[in-house]
């Protein structure tokens, strides 16, 4: 890449000298080109060249594969008197099913036999102390070679008859490999194909119910490319809503943007999923996704490995800020995370968001995936501007905040340049989407492919392209939205977690703001608060860049002033929690014990500045007006 004043200067100078200019990159004066090395020695001698970048390749950290690694079907399937789990070997070494770990309902009666792939085993029990069931097989069962699955069937005796009503969550089972793996059932929602659950646990559901579905906003999702699924390619109504396409790899735009990988097609699918949400088999006036109604640009800069390049990202967002006006793009997700590599005003990816910001186009990306360690929020996350989104989890009970958690993948701040992030957390654990079938993410976990062919997944990405949706819903609302006003009503009214002593069971390295909700931004978010004290402009024109206020040792810990007086430093439950509440009224009202000691924070301050917001709210309806 060649930077300078101006790219077609630029690209110019690279055609004199016999390169192949391969990205004409004007959002930030820049070229990406093909030269020798002698080309380059000639060039650089140029004026007009202020900096280059010899490789912008991405290279990942290679993990090498594993051995021995299993997965089992998220879903298990439950009849009256027998059980049935599908398992699927991902390693590279064929593996032999040796024990099992059943913890079962009283009323699925006496376990009778065992099948695996058709064939009966043989085995040996005991009861634990635990009242589960261990099984050991006695002799080992057949092999089961790489790429392949086996199937599981637990058959039993008991006089329930058709009557039987057993949930997953019901129900454990281990299974444990001669090699050393295991896998374990997890515990599953009531109903996949129903409903997706973050909607209503995010408060989008309750705006789909008043008809705000995020209908006159367009969002554009840089990633893989685009499945055209019917509940992608059209809103609610039936109205087709893809108004655009782009393929920043091969530089083409207007024709299908294939999705190879099937990434950017999950996002998507968070981001603006119009099948209905069926309760008892009747629509309930809620969504799959967060904007269902909300107009879709797609497009790709990353390959079927999931992989981009620099050069096609930065195409990518110039492209999106080029068609801002005649698309109307008004959001910006970006579900992906780099290591940074240079300071966030010298990255070029973060260079062409940040004149995405200026343009207009509220820009949201994920922290990453790289946790629980310090200072591993990726690029362009990293970027101060822009709303940065780390994850949280459910527990699989989306009813009860109170096990709800900061996953360890969760990548956790301080940027290298001292800025807090994440700014705001959101759902990111066990996300059901669409995704193209044999695409290269259910080749690789068919494990996370639903019966009604929906696929699952984890992390910040999906994290980001909720917080998208919930823009797209906040836009239609208030088309005048600015970015920062937009970041400012996700912080404002987002949600931290508070200890019963009143101080923050994370820190804003860890939590930011807190867990976003959709209703909370349009009822109790502000205005004036996003970037306060930077100025985008400056920042541009490299007049002034910014630090944030972290303090970070020389061996790395990182620190805020008055942090140890407003967070413990002790890592907060995985799971159900007696101490950690989410959000001012739920720390407030907790019945569980009085605070232990006065919080440094004024919580109940806070608490009685959201009542009467809320109140007001209400009293025009309460009044007929």
């Amino acid at each position: 890449m060649l930077q300078g004043d101006s790219a077609s200067q630029l690209g110019t100078l690279v055609k004199q000298r016999g390169g192949i200019v391969t990205h004409n990159l004007h959002i930030i004066n820049a070229v990406g080109a093909m030269v020798s090395r002698e080309q380059l020695d000639g060039i650089l001698q140029s004026p007009l060249v202020s900096r280059h970048i010899d490789d912008l390749s991405l290279t990942p950290d290679e993990e090498p594969p594993e051995q021995c690694n299993v997965g089992g079907a998220l879903e298990l399937e439950i009849s009256p008197a027998a059980l049935r789990w599908q398992l699927y070997n991902k390693g590279v070494d064929s593996i032999r099913l040796s024990r099992l770990s059943l913890a079962l309902p009283e009323q699925m009666g006496e376990l009778q036999d065992v099948y695996y792939n058709g064939e009966a085993l043989t085995y040996s029990s005991r009861a634990s102390a635990d009242g589960s069931i261990e099984l050991t097989l006695t002799a080992a069962a057949q092999e089961l070679p790489p790429g392949a699955s086996a199937l599981l069937a637990l058959r039993f005796v008991n006089d329930a008859g058709d009557e039987v009503a057993i949930k997953q969550r019901d129900i454990g089972i281990t299974a444990q490999f001669v090699e050393g793996c295991n896998t374990e059932l997890i515990p599953g929602y009531e109903s996949y194909g129903s409903d997706t659950y973050y909607p209503a646990v995010a408060g989008a559901a309750a705006l789909h119910q008043l008809g705000i579905t995020g209908r006159g906003i367009t969002v554009a999702v840089l990633d893989s490319g685009l499945w055209e699924h019917p509940s992608l390619s059209h809103d609610t109504r039936g109205r087709y809503r893809v108004k655009g396409r782009y393929d920043a790899i091969a530089d083409r735009a207007g024709q299908e943007v294939f999705d190879e990988s099937g990434h950017g097609t999950h996002m998507t699918s968070v981001l603006a999923h119009s099948s209905p949400v069926l309760q008892e088999g009747q629509q309930n006036g809620s969504f799959m996704g967060i904007a269902p109604d909300a107009d879709i640009v797609a497009v790709k800069a990353f390959n079927r490995s999931g992989q981009g390049d620099f050069l096609d990202i930065v195409r990518g967002i110039q492209w999106i800020v080029d068609h801002r006006e005649a698309l109307d793009i008004r959001v910006l997700n970006l579900s992906f995370a780099a290591r940074p590599r240079w300071p966030y005003w010298l990255d070029p990816i973060n260079q062409a968001v940040m004149r995405a910001w200026q343009a207009g186009i509220t820009v949201v990306a994920a922290a990453g995936n790289e946790g629980p360690e310090s200072m591993t929020i990726g690029s362009p996350g990293n970027l101060p501007y822009i709303i940065t989104v780390g994850a949280t989890t459910d527990s699989w009970t989306p009813d009860d905040r109170n096990d709800d958690y900061i996953p360890d993948f969760s990548s956790r701040g301080p940027t290298p340049s001292a800025h807090i992030k994440p700014d705001v957390l959101a759902p990111g654990g066990h996300i059901a989407g669409i995704t193209r079938p044999g695409s290269t993410l259910t080749q690789e976990h068919p494990d996370y492919l639903l019966s009604n062919g929906e696929f699952v997944m984890t992390g910040t990405s999906q994290a980001s392209a909720l917080v998208s949706g919930i823009a797209a819903l906040l836009l239609q609302l208030e088309p005048d939205l600015s970015p920062d006003d937009i970041k400012c009503k996700l912080t404002s009214s987002a949600e931290p977690a508070i200890n019963r002593d009143g101080r923050l069971a994370y820190s804003p390295f860890q939590q930011g703001y807190g867990s976003v909700n959709a209703s909370r931004a349009v009822t109790l978010g502000k205005l004036g608060c996003g970037n306060s004290g930077l100025d985008l402009a400056l920042d541009i024109d490299n007049q002034q860049h910014y630090e944030g206020p972290a303090i970070v040792s020389e061996g790395g810990s990182a620190t805020l002033p008055g942090l140890d007086e407003m967070y413990s430093g002790e890592a907060s439950e995985k799971g159900m929690s007696d101490n950690r509440r989410w959000g001012v009224k739920a720390h407030i009202e907790r019945t569980n014990a009085a605070p232990i000691k006065v919080s440094p924070i004024d919580w109940q301050t806070l608490y009685q500045e959201e009542r009467d917001a809320i109140q007001r709210l209400a009293e025009p309806a309460s009044n007929g007006k």
